[in-house]
């Protein structure tokens, strides 16, 4: 075997599964809703409307949002992987493996598994549009015509997944993997890093700003000065997130009290502020995004209601029209928010299968079972209640700030986005997503005796 197999690089092929999964995801995304585009198309053309074209253009947004997404899940995956195998990584150095050759061995893991989850995720798309045309067919609800078993896009789509997930691996390794990283690099320059996150949220803020006085004047450019302001925001985040995260996670943690186990799990999720940003940042995009378009959609209908002259019946009418359009909207995001999530399980899985020699003094120290599940279970509500805290503020921002440059001309003041179901609902949902990145790290972490775990390198 060679000194650079893909094996010896990543190791167990559990470790990278998370691309696959995430790879099916985002292709069987794109795949159904191309083929959503091609149905509506049909339906149009004996209606004589455009809707599919629309769909299209729509679809091919969102599923951009997804690729990056992923993008984000997969480079943190792939950072995690590494820090997780340093010491292999640095065997591999000394018996000659260079940086290059490093990179290749991991890209060509990645490529292959990346490519088995895009096709597996393609032919569930095609599975699910079959079974949907067929359903739609029965009610004659859908025209009698041939459809493409591959939908048009879907390929393109594809082909974009595993170039995604390459160019995520390209860049979570490029660091890491560094002619200097595997033999004890310098530390990261947190003064530069911290100015140009500062820069860039500063300067977004302003953008946001610009926004919403362009709304008051009632300017079509508002919205593009909204998104750009939003983009240049979330870029700042991302670029500074190891350097505030652990702050907001030290503080949720806190809540979990004082005893052994919220106490080591609170050092546990801040020891290493690079670790605590992989396993947050995803999530932190998922919850921004649902709440962006929720508080949205919440702050058009607060503005619609407080326009004079609105009958009652057309209150409702706008109402409901506003409701489904959030619900759809809301429901082609989801995949992201689900993205992020298996994202945010499979980096809590690693990073407890990493500190298996940690658990094994802890428990050699009298750590019970359930101290450890405790344990496990804290760390995690930390880190997704940190991201979902700040995702649910930057969400609520940028959704109100859209609405204000939308129709900020003819509503009076700023109105603010508040979707409580949403929020109730984001909130339930991270904690349940919590519950179950925690529960198969808790019980590998317990199975494993204390002797053998003190013996693993």
């Amino acid at each position: 075997m060679k000194a650079t197999s893909s094996r010896l690089i990543v190791g167990r092929l559990r470790e990278v599964s998370t691309i696959g999964v995430v790879s099916a995801l985002a292709a069987a995304y794109g795949t159904v809703l191309f083929g959503a585009s091609d149905i509506m198309t049909a339906l149009a053309d004996v209606e004589d409307g455009s809707a599919g074209i629309l769909l299209g253009v729509v679809a091919s947004v969102f599923i951009m949002i997804a690729l990056f997404v992923s993008a984000v899940v997969i480079s943190n995956g792939v950072d995690t992987v590494i820090a997780s195998r340093t010491q292999q990584l640095t065997l591999l150095r000394l018996i000659g493996a260079d940086s290059r050759q490093l990179r290749a061995g991991l890209l060509r893991a990645v490529a292959q598994v990346a490519t088995i989850g895009t096709v597996a995720g393609v032919v569930i798309g095609i599975a699910l549009l079959a079974a949907v045309r067929a359903v739609l067919g029965a009610r004659d609800v859908l025209p009698a015509s041939s459809y493409a078993v591959l939908p048009t896009g879907s390929i393109a789509a594809a082909v974009a997944v595993v170039a995604t997930a390459l160019a995520a691996t390209a860049i979570g390794a490029r660091r890491p993997l560094g002619a200097s990283a595997l033999q004890g690099s310098a530390p990261v320059r947190t003064g530069i890093r911290g100015a140009v996150a500062g820069t860039a949220i500063l300067l977004g803020g302003l953008l946001l700003a610009i926004a919403c006085v362009l709304g008051e004047r009632a300017s079509l450019a508002g919205f593009g000065v909204a998104f750009l302001g939003s983009a240049t925001v979330g870029i700042g985040v991302l670029i500074g997130a190891r350097l505030f995260l652990p702050t907001v996670v030290a503080a949720v943690g806190r809540l979990g009290g004082d005893g052994p186990s919220a106490l080591v799990a609170r050092k546990n999720a801040i020891s290493d502020p690079a670790r605590t940003a992989r396993s947050t940042v995803g999530l932190l995009i998922g919850v921004t995004l649902i709440t962006t378009i929720a508080a949205g959609m919440s702050a058009l209908g607060a503005s619609v209601h407080s326009w004079e002259g609105m009958s009652p019946q057309d209150a409702a009418e706008t109402e409901r029209i506003l409701s489904a359009i959030s619900a759809v909207l809301i429901a082609l995001i989801a995949i992201s928010a689900v993205i992020a999530g298996v994202g945010f399980v499979s980096t809590m899985s690693l990073t407890v299968i990493s500190r298996t020699r940690e658990i094994g003094m802890l428990r050699a120290m009298g750590f019970t079972g359930r101290q450890i599940r405790s344990m496990i279970t804290l760390e995690s509500l930390a880190l997704s209640g940190a991201a979902s805290l700040v995702g649910l503020l930057l969400g609520l921002i940028f959704g109100s700030v859209g609405s204000q440059s939308l129709i900020g001309g003819i509503t009076d003041g700023f109105h603010l986005g508040l979707p409580w179901p949403a929020l109730v609902g984001i909130v339930i949902a991270t904690a349940l997503l919590v519950v179950i990145a925690s529960l198969p790290p808790s019980r590998r972490a317990v199975a494993v005796a204390p002797t053998t775990a003190l013996a693993t390198a």
